[in-house]
């Protein structure tokens, strides 16, 4: 057995060496949907506090593990405002992070390689006056899902674009009447190192 396993493992390094690695950055347009959180009072409705759009950026380490499918571990940075009663009360951040599948219609080395997705997340939502460094802020756990598309533009370089949906329970920030999913959805390019 004790001989067996260096052999073993000669053997499958061959495939480990054959997955490729990409980091890219990205950034974009969060535009949300069904983002009213709640009211303070009882008289009030789901919209006297809701959120608006924004902007977004984000961080992707991604492994294509054969031809055709791949995975993905992100971070994003969203940046909305909090709106109560038709008036901003501040900027507000949501730090995203989860896992995607990535599936492609063609093989890897291709110049173009549009991809499907889907994926977990968690959403850590930080209202204005609040860190998410101290512990402050709402966290959730949804899903997501969307297309892109990968092109090679020189060497080891590459841009993306990026279309997708991203479905979270709402943050819990102790107002009335929240109930129901966020809906985000994320408009972005990037530009990445491939390896």
């Amino acid at each position: 057995m004790r001989k067996l396993l260096p052999l073993l493992l000669v053997a499958c390094s061959g495939a480990a060496w054959a997955q490729s690695g990409e980091l890219w950055f990205s950034a974009g347009e969060s535009i949300l949907s069904n983002s009213g959180l709640g009211t303070a009072s009882p008289t009030g409705n789901q919209n006297d506090f809701k959120l608006d759009n924004g902007f977004r950026f984000g961080f992707r380490f991604g492994f294509n593990q054969g031809d055709h499918f791949g995975h993905e571990i992100q971070y994003a940075y969203s940046r909305t405002h909090l709106i109560a009663g038709g008036f901003d009360t501040g900027g507000m951040a949501i730090h995203e992070g989860g896992y995607n599948f990535l599936g492609y219609l063609t093989k890897e080395g291709s110049k173009i390689r549009p991809f499907g997705t889907a994926g977990i997340e968690f959403a850590n939502f930080v209202p204005p006056g609040s860190s998410a460094t101290s512990g402050g802020g709402s966290t959730k756990f949804g899903f997501n899902y969307g297309a892109g598309v990968k092109v090679k533009v020189v060497n080891n370089w590459a841009v993306r674009l990026d279309l997708r949906r991203y479905d979270i329970p709402k943050p819990d920030f102790g107002l009335l009447f929240e109930s129901g999913w966020l809906h985000q959805t994320e408009i972005s390019a990037g530009v990445g190192y491939e390896f």
